[in-house]
Formats: C-alpha cells, sequence, structure tokens
C-alpha cells in the first residue's frame, strides 16, 4: 500500500534531504508533490530516477494527500499546515510554529514515539538540537533520572540555511586570499568564518535566545518532565554541517562513565565512538549523510559526584530534521495513525 506524499519546502536544505531519505528508506509512496513559493514554481527535482516539478503552495494543494513534511519556516506552517489537515492530510512539521502547543505533540520516536497517538492533524517535529541531545540522555534518563541539565552547544551554519553556507564560504576564500575585501556579513550580524558566534536567532528579554529557550521548553515537553532544569548556551560555529554538545547532566544518583558507555551502546539511533586514547569520539564532519547520533567523551564530573559530562554529534540537517520527521512519518503508517483513520 502506498501513500500520498507532499513536501512543502521541497527546494530547501532540509527538503533536498526529505528527498534523500525517503528513496533510501524506500518510504511507501503511491504520488509525490513538492511544492515551495512561487519563485521556486517550475524547478525540476529527481526523485527514484524521475524528475518531479516543483509547484507552488496553495490551499488546494492537499487535497487526496495522505501526509504532508513541512519545512519551510514557521509563518508558512501556520497559515497551511491547518489547512492540510483539514483536508485530510496528517502534516509532519519541521518548523518552530507548533512545538509548544499543548495540543500538537512534539515526537523524536527513539523517546517519545507513543506521544504521536495524541496528533489531531499537526505532529512538530522538534529543534535539530534538541533532537540529538534527548536521543543521547534519554537511555541514561530512564535508568537513573536526569536531575539538570547543562549544555553548549556548536552548531553547524547549516542550520541557519544555503545562505548562511554559501556565506561562510564567500568570507573562508577571501580570508584565505589575503584579500583587503571588506567583509559585509548577511546572514549574520558579525563574521561567521574563523569565528564563533555566542547567540542563535535572537535574544530574548531574559537574555537567553530564542534557540536556547527552545531547548529548554523542548525538551521538557517530549521527556515529560515539565520541571526539569535546564540551562542552555548555543554558539554558531564555522562549520558546515553537523552540530556539537557539550552536555553535563547531573543524576538522581551517581552513575559510572562505564556504565553509561553500556548504557548508550545498546540504545537505538545511537552510535558510541568513546575511545580519547586512540582519538577516537564524533566529529561533526564525520556525522555528515549519516543517521546516528554519536556520543563520547564520556567522563566524570569531577566537579560533582552524580554528574557526566559527554559530546553529542549528529548531522542536523539529517537526524535534526528530515530524518526524524520520516521516522514519525514511518511510525504514523505503521500505527494507523494517519489523521482519516482518527475521523
Amino acid at each position: 500500500m502506498g501513500f500520498n506524499l507532499a513536501i512543502v519546502g521541497a527546494t530547501g536544505l532540509v527538503g533536498s534531504e526529505f528527498l534523500k531519505i525517503l528513496e533510501q528508506r524506500n518510504f511507501p509512496i503511491n504520488t509525490l508533490r513538492l511544492y515551495a513559493s512561487d519563485r521556486s514554481a517550475g524547478k525540476k527535482l529527481m526523485f527514484m530516477g524521475q524528475e518531479l516539478e516543483v509547484e507552488e503552495t496553495t490551499e488546494d494543494s492537499f487535497k487526496g494527500i495522505d501526509i504532508a513534511l513541512f519545512s519551510a519556516g514557521a509563518d508558512i506552517s501556520r497559515h497551511f499546515s491547518p489547512i492540510a489537515a483539514k483536508a485530510g492530510a496528517t502534516v509532519i512539521d519541521n518548523s518552530s510554529a507548533f512545538r509548544m502547543d499543548p495540543q500538537v505533540p512534539l515526537v523524536v520516536p527513539e523517546v517519545n514515539p507513543g506521544d504521536i497517538h495524541s496528533h489531531t492533524g499537526i505532529i512538530a517535529n522538534p529543534n535539530c538540537s534538541t533532537i540529538q541531545m534527548v536521543v543521547a540522555l534519554n537511555p541514561l534518563h530512564q535508568v537513573n533520572p536526569i536531575k539538570r541539565i547543562i549544555v553548549s552547544t556548536y552548531q553547524a551554519v547549516s542550520g541557519t540555511g544555503a545562505n548562511a553556507m554559501e556565506e561562510l564560504h564567500q568570507q573562508t576564500a577571501q580570508i584565505m586570499e589575503g584579500k583587503q575585501v571588506e567583509i559585509t556579513p548577511k546572514a549574520y550580524p558579525h563574521q561567521i568564518a574563523f569565528n564563533a558566534l555566542p547567540f542563535i536567532e535572537a535574544f530574548m528579554d531574559n537574555d537567553y535566545t530564542t534557540e536556547e529557550w527552545k531547548m529548554v521548553q523542548e525538551t521538557r515537553k517530549i521527556m515529560h518532565e515539565q520541571d526539569m532544569p535546564i540551562c542552555a548556551t548555543c554558539v554558531r560555529v564555522p562549520v558546515y554541517i553537523g552540530h556539537g554538545e557539550s552536555v553535563n547532566v547531573e543524576f538522581d544518583s551517581p552513575m559510572s562513565s562505564k556504565e553509561a558507555r553500556e548504557i548508550l551502546s545498546m540504545a537505538p539511533g545511537i552510535k558510541v565512538m568513546d575511545n580519547p586514547e586512540k582519538d577516537i569520539y564524533p566529529l561533526p564532519v564525520q556525522s555528515e549523510g549519516t543517521d546516528d547520533v554519536f556520543v563520547g567523551r564520556i567522563r566524570q564530573d569531577v566537579s560533582h559526584s552524580n554528574s557526566l559530562a559527554i559530546w553529542v554529534v549528529a548531522d542536523n540537517l539529517r537526524k535534526g530534521a528530515a530524518l526524524n520527521a520520516v521516522q514519525v512519518a514511518e511510525i504514523v503508517v505503521k500505527e494507523e495513525a494517519l489523521i482519516q483513520y482518527r475521523r
């Protein structure tokens, strides 16, 4: 049995990953419709050896669609997701539009797949940095409850979009060529090449950024721990693809690094790379194009007997976005949780 799928935002970085992953995982597709803005309408994209034309997203785009994968920004999602759901599609939205809506489940398949069944037409995909962290922490939390999380992220420019990747490329080339060219930042307010920017998105009244606050709120919702203390610092670094995270986690009782390593080695979606003596630890460049969340540098926190420090890396365009959404779609299909089954 095949399903009628739509991808909204098909020409973007995540949209391209949707196409790759759907093909790689042999998702049961009957028809596939590709949507984007009017500027991208008419473009041709390849899928399963066939050339498909991108169409403009309109209010009539979702008739007969079973599953709609959205990655076109929060404003587009707020407008078109309810329309798609009303037309009978199950929407899996990669934007921030519905993540904290109490009526919309926020799902990471390795952590809270059962939440899918509470949807009424829209399922939210978490933020990329949140996804890889909860995949790494939840197996430990199930054995030894987490009391507090402190996380610092090192996030790739692809999280901002193709324009940011091009900006990094151009700035790096100018500097390496030794040209006396004034760098005019566009994607970021400061130079990103050979630099690190200690903010992502916008600052809030509490001096945290919206990206940092997403990690706090989304982690609590996904792990069903509304009062869990979490502090995040999110940094943009001159890496193209692959987010890194330094996570300090305090447990209810002591946990050895050996026990944590054994638990994580058996957890779904995780690959442990942890042999510092041989220079084996997760690297963003190694994560590109892969599906796992990589964990290494697992060690005792010498400042607190109940705490561990770990290093977490993942491809932010795949597990941090497109792959997670497709995995959600796979569960929706497998467990017959499409919206039309709920009517």
